[in-house]
């Protein structure tokens, strides 16, 4: 393997080797036991959902309890301003501006996860053990300050410690940030099932049931994910002769999911922040829609689907602007045969374009929630949801694809470099 890719597979590790010590890092004043009692009575409702998706840090009352959701909620804020406002979308299409425009993310990334700290730190108020044992040991108001100063801070590193693992390691960091915290938990929940089993809470018929379950649930994502749909480009005999020594792709490649792992992630986020804010309320009102967004209902799954879908149209038109690719094929003296170059190349390249879309988001919807249902019908007594296994393997996927990829950019610089 070339070292340049050993390092950034090394630098990977590291990063994430930091991300997992912070989640034992407790915010100061708090009793940790309390915290997880209250987390273990309540793993099957929204505030589970939660601490799978911090890695176990909510559990612990961690620095990063929080996770990197306040990043991803700010970042669903600014897209669909963005897509609002034509002057936001010109802002960040521009190198310098970009830059600007990620500094408002960060900007509402502090002011979300501020929101949130306090919301967590009045909810735990009222916090209290099985043997009369507060959660908060020192002075509310002085808990609500240090909470929040320690939340911001642990959320902020999160944010950069994905930044540095995309820039200078292997994969999409805020992804494998998820992708680490849910995969840490699997130990847990291994063993967890197990003691379900010896104790007779839980058949091993349905053990082997779920296994079947995420196994063909795996399948399907790989399948699915592996697949692409493409366009046939033609370019002139002048194109040609001026790259003879150049390799032209003869065809647009298009995922049968072009929104990726995205549009599960903003879902999640979207459901989950109105559930962090509610718990801190004590009103009857507020407490029943909190527990009408419990993960382990039909209501919480079918708001699940509907988002994944309204997200998986937004996200790919944002990330397949068929005018942009339609304007650079006609400039390279490209053309897709039968299909006029232009407006009508763009026209041809949106109809095909929508449908992968419409079968993309169905298939991120089922494979979100009907893994769900299964479980639910085979009455498992937690939560299990087809989001994180898609996480995991969506991320693992393409981290594998960037590894290869990097392995042969490295032979083609090989070769470049003794003159073959």
């Amino acid at each position: 393997m070339n070292k340049a890719l050993t390092n950034k597979i090394l630098i990977t590790l590291a990063f994430l080797f930091a991300y997992r010590i912070l989640a034992y890092v407790p915010v100061p004043g708090v009793n940790v036991d309390v915290i997880k009692d209250f987390f273990n009575s309540n793993s099957s409702n929204a505030l589970g959902l939660f601490n799978m998706f911090s890695g176990k840090a909510a559990e612990r009352l961690s620095i990063i309890s929080l996770g990197i959701m306040p990043y991803i909620t700010a970042s669903i804020i600014m897209e669909l301003l963005a897509a609002t406002f034509p002057n936001l979308a010109k802002l960040k299409k521009e190198r310098d501006g970009m830059q600007k425009y990620m500094q408002i993310i960060r900007y509402a990334t502090i002011v979300i996860t501020i929101v949130q700290a306090i919301g967590v730190s009045v909810g735990l108020q009222s916090l209290n053990g099985q043997n009369g044992e507060q959660a908060i040991m020192i002075d509310m108001n002085l808990f609500i300050a240090i909470a929040a100063a320690s939340m911001l801070t642990g959320t902020m590193l999160l944010m950069w410690i994905g930044e540095q693992i995309t820039q200078r390691g292997i994969g999409n960091g805020i992804s494998l940030i998820i992708f680490a915290g849910i995969v840490s938990g699997i130990p847990s929940a291994i063993s967890g099932t197990i003691n379900l089993v010896n104790t007779g809470e839980m058949n091993f018929l349905a053990v082997i049931g779920i296994f079947l379950i995420v196994l063909l649930t795996i399948g399907i994502i790989i399948f699915v994910e592996m697949g692409e749909r493409r366009i046939p480009i033609s370019y002139s005999r002048k194109v040609v002769m001026q790259n003879q020594n150049k390799r032209i792709m003869n065809y647009i490649p298009i995922k049968v999911n072009l929104s990726g792992v995205i549009p599960p992630i903003f879902a999640s986020a979207i459901l989950m922040f109105p559930s962090t804010i509610m718990q801190a309320s004590t009103n009857s009102y507020v407490q029943a829609v909190y527990d009408f967004l419990n993960p382990n209902s039909y209501v919480f799954n079918f708001l699940t689907f509907l988002f994944i879908l309204f997200f998986a149209y937004f996200y790919a038109s944002i990330t397949f602007n068929t005018k942009d690719i339609s304007e650079n094929l006609k400039r390279q003296g490209g053309f897709i045969p039968g299909v006029r170059p232009g407006e009508n190349t763009a026209h041809y390249l949106n109809e095909v374009a929508s449908r992968l879309t419409f079968s993309g988001a169905i298939y991120l919807g089922l494979i979100s929630t009907l893994p769900w249902v299964l479980v639910k019908f085979m009455g498992v007594p937690f939560y299990f949801g087809g989001t994180s296994v898609l996480i995991v393997v969506s991320v693992a996927l393409d981290t594998m694809r960037r590894i290869e990829a990097q392995i042969y950019m490295n032979k083609y610089q090989t070769l470049s470099a003794v003159g073959l």
